[in-house]
């Protein structure tokens, strides 16, 4: 029996979707007969060890994933869970996105003291967010709100609200539902408010290309749906090359036959947005597609047009 070694950061969030993940490739492997087993290895990455500024400044690509793919280069580990919006558009050599399990909520979720929405936060309110594509959208949607970054993981996120005077923090909706604290959350940010990150809600199992066991585990837990939408967001991402630390986000569905003429196919409806850090620009573009990698490109060339390119170098620095 082969033991299959699966590498993860440390936090909460990591080891409890991990531990998720092994779980459902545990009962693929009951119901195809696969002779498999389970252990886990934690790695710590550039992103966990630098806490003490937010993302944007911290500065390169894959801050989360680069250490644990090298360990899966160097045979440490055979495959990988990530959170989809940490994974860079290109992927090292030799390594592939063996899976996208189904997604799970893509929005983000406002959690506040005294239970107070978005609209309804006082003036001047202090909102906690590591994001600056969160951070962008809210002062662009309310000026008047006092954006400050927040740190951590979501546990320590959720005490630092109590903690460090903020009226608000926002996180992602599916770490809070993966992690069984959905309660906590307050009301959630419609995506016309708050465009959500490439891949939010998303997971990516990411594994060796010559690994063909592995490969065909994989192939077993693979969402279709899940990965032909996550494709045209990642499309988009590498046609900007973006990256989580700077301020673009993306949203694809599919547009199912029953809602179109009869006869057609389904299609891809992508939204991309590029915005300035204050909030005083806000590009926003939508495209429908067959093909989610032109569709993705097309998106993004139709922002570039808009002057996107002005702004993410301007981030860049």
């Amino acid at each position: 029996m082969r033991k299959i070694i699966v590498g993860t950061r440390q936090s909460q969030l990591a080891l409890t979707q991990t531990g998720q993940v092994i779980e459902a490739l545990k009962e693929l492997c009951k119901l195809h007969s696969l002779p498999f087993e389970f252990d886990i290895k934690k790695i710590v990455t550039k992103g966990d060890r630098i806490l003490d500024v937010t993302l944007s400044k911290v500065g390169g690509k894959g801050l989360f994933v680069k250490e644990i793919e090298q360990a899966m280069l160097d045979g440490e580990i055979d495959l990988a869970v990530h959170s989809m919006k940490d994974m860079p558009s290109e992927l090292p050599d030799g390594l592939m996105n063996g899976a996208v399990p189904k997604r799970v909520d893509y929005r983000d979720a406002l959690i506040s003291k005294g239970g107070l929405t978005l609209d309804e936060l006082p003036q001047g309110a202090k909102v906690g967010t590591s994001s600056l594509r969160r951070a962008s959208q809210l002062k662009a949607y309310r000026p008047d709100l006092n954006i400050e970054a927040i740190r951590g993981n979501i546990d320590s996120r959720l005490k630092k609200l109590e903690t460090e005077g903020f009226d608000a923090i926002i996180l992602a909706a599916a770490g809070l539902f993966r992690m069984g604290w959905e309660d906590r959350i307050t009301s959630y940010l419609p995506v016309d408010i708050c465009l959500p990150a490439v891949g939010q809600g998303a997971l990516g199992i990411e594994c060796r290309e010559n690994d063909q066991e592995v490969r065909h585990l994989l192939s077993l837990y693979n969402d279709p749906e899940t990965a032909f939408t996550v494709a045209a967001e990642r499309s988009f991402l590498g046609a900007l090359n973006g990256g989580c630390q700077i301020p673009i986000g993306a949203f694809a569905s599919l547009v199912h036959p029953e809602t179109q003429e009869s006869g057609s196919e389904s299609q891809l409806e992508l939204t991309g947005l590029v915005g300035s850090p204050d909030g005083t620009v806000i590009l926003k573009e939508s495209s429908t597609g067959n093909d989610p990698e032109l569709l993705g490109r097309e998106v993004a060339s139709a922002l570039r047009s808009k002057g996107a390119e002005e702004i993410l170098s301007e981030v860049r620095g």
